[in-house]
């Protein structure tokens, strides 16, 4: 029995399956919505930038065959 733990409250989630859980890792549909929340106000964020690009990207130095 899967057992997951809400990264936004830390309610422990149980299910018979996996797809039992339609908002995981989430407990619910709210804990999502304030996860989302948090990364587009700002209060989650990558704080280190790229150190070289990755190449096939755009903007990198080396073309695509």
């Amino acid at each position: 029995m899967p057992v997951f733990e809400c990264p936004t409250c830390g309610k422990e989630l149980r299910v018979e399956r996996r797809e039992d859980a339609p908002y995981r890792p989430f407990c619910c549909r709210r804990c999502k919505l304030v996860d989302l929340g948090r990364w587009l106000d700002g209060t989650y964020r990558i704080s280190e930038p790229l150190s070289e690009a990755v190449p096939g990207t755009p903007g990198s130095a080396e073309p695509e065959d």
